[in-house]
């Protein structure tokens, strides 16, 4: 494929026209994608990497079935919802037939962003109130409103930056969290945190407009709540006036397998009062939605204030939410999230027994989190370690990300078409670099193996499948990527300097 520019003339160019905060991968050695297909993505040489990070590509990159479709409805028409079009409804009845019967009215906006705003408006519009009550390491997106409600971006500001409306609860996370998985209920425990809060708020004369918690936290550490914690929750805040905001950005869309939203995890007996949707829901098309109740929908037109919003719902953007669903369905991405997220768990839990640097394995589905520690006992975060991973993998032509209030989680999030082949390759490929850690480190693996990392691949992308094919493509005569460098000097140091991915 014909560049443009070099690799280096881009790097220059971002850096001249592109402000200095947004961030890229590996800034060290950022990755110049060109071109990506499936679970794959190319860079400019042609090289060939497995993506384990992007649920943005949720039934996989440039999926054939979805560019019909968008193409299909450019070449005819694109405006705003204004105009009537089948297009708005049919995705509306598609979109909440997989919801709730309570789940019934749709707000399409264009990211995550827009719709957890936007839900925040329906949330204080309802009954008058203001606060909001939030997780530790929460993070909801970009905008201001969203800023002052994620933990996540706002404790980089300082310790006065909390708003006096944002309360914040503990993350329900049972393996480093308040309460543990030897607590004997902790989703009641949790919860009765929430229920404190409220209880404190109520005393200072506020009142609490809204809960919002991601169904699983992602950027939090791929924290799981306990089952049962939602509902007494939700219970408490519905009792203070309040509603529960269930965000599905990261997290819906038949990820987790089992279920089609991950808030079902917790049971038939919990639903929402809003749910916001976004990242998957276009497969990298800008589009999300935000679905709520007839009542509270109601509640935001009683303030005589119309909502429009520009580009939300338009016929191009549902013509692409409509194909999406029907992929999910026709090539049961549901199915193959339980089958080879079942399959990436019993992998991981044999690193978790083998590797002293492996704490914890949690997850459901294609949403899966390894917690790297340097003590087991005291589960101490292994951070400089497990961001040197990333960029061992990097090498290896693996691409995962790192996260949580620790940087130390490994996170897997691929697009649903990942597979078995997949999860195996990526698995061996962590195993050894684990390995060659512990070595430097002078951590004691299980089997005392010596490591000798071969990242086997193919490496150009004339070695990649057709679009749409069943199998992955097998990773075979790479060369080592293991280095005598950074944490395999002679020192056998770890870098204590935080990499940033």
């Amino acid at each position: 494929m014909e560049e443009l520019y070099s690799k280096a003339e881009t790097l220059a160019l971002r850096r001249k026209h592109i402000g200095p905060s947004c961030k890229v991968f590996y800034a060290k050695d950022p990755l110049k994608i060109v071109r990506a297909q499936g679970q794959y993505m190319f860079d400019e040489k042609g090289e060939k990497y497995l993506d384990c990070i992007n649920n943005v590509a949720h039934v996989g990159h440039s999926h054939p079935y979805v560019i019909k479709a968008a193409t299909k409805q450019m070449e005819l028409l694109n405006t705003n919802s204004r105009f009537l079009h089948d297009n708005l409804v049919q995705y509306a009845q598609r979109l909440t037939a997989t919801l709730p019967e309570k789940l019934s009215v749709c707000y399409f906006v264009n990211s995550g962003s827009e719709a957890n705003d936007l839900a925040l408006r329906l949330a204080r519009q309802y009954r008058g109130h203001q606060d909001v009550i939030t997780l530790e390491n929460a993070y909801h997106g970009h905008i201001t409103s969203l800023i002052d409600i994620s933990p996540y971006k706002f404790n980089q500001l300082g310790k006065d930056s909390k708003k006096e409306y944002v309360h914040v609860a503990p993350s329900p996370d049972i393996y480093r969290g308040k309460y543990r998985e030897d607590h004997p209920d902790p989703a009641s425990a949790y919860a009765e945190e929430v229920k404190k809060i409220i209880e404190e708020t109520q005393k200072n004369g506020r009142k609490i407009a809204a809960f919002i918690a991601e169904s699983m936290q992602s950027c939090g550490g791929q924290v799981i709540p306990p089952v049962g914690y939602f509902q007494k929750v939700a219970e408490y805040v519905r009792a203070a006036g309040g509603v529960f905001i269930a965000d599905e950005v990261q997290v819906g869309f038949g990820r987790v397998g089992k279920h089609f939203w991950a808030f079902q995890l917790q049971g038939e007996d919990f639903v929402p009062d809003i749910v916001t949707m976004g990242k998957p829901i276009g497969n990298g098309h800008p589009m999300s939605c935000v679905v709520t109740t007839r009542e509270i929908a109601e509640g935001f037109g009683a303030s005589g204030l119309e909502y429009f919003n520009t580009f939300g719902g338009n016929p191009v953007s549902c013509a692409i939410g409509l194909a999406v669903l029907d992929v999910i369905e026709k090539e049961d991405l549901q199915g193959n999230a339980t089958r080879v997220g079942n399959y990436l768990l019993e992998l991981l839990a044999e690193q978790k027994e083998k590797h002293p640097l492996v704490g914890d394995i949690r997850g459901v589905g294609l949403f899966v989190g390894v917690d790297l520690v340097k003590d087991k006992q005291k589960r101490i975060p292994a951070t400089a370690e497990t961001l040197h991973l990333i960029y061992k993998l990097k090498e290896c032509q693996i691409l995962l990300s790192a996260d949580g209030p620790y940087r130390n989680i490994l996170k897997f999030k691929p697009p649903m078409c990942f597979t078995m082949e997949d999860a195996k390759h990526a698995v061996e490929t962590l195993d050894a670099l684990l390995t060659e850690i512990e070595e430097a480190t002078g951590m004691k693996t299980e089997n005392n193996a010596s490591a000798n990392v071969q990242c086997k691949r193919k490496t150009t992308e004339e070695s990649s499948q057709p679009a749409g094919a069943s199998e992955s493509i097998n990773h075979v005569n790479g060369a080592a990527c293991r280095q005598e460098n950074g944490i395999y000097s002679k020192k056998r140091s770890v870098p204590s300097k935080r990499i940033r991915t």
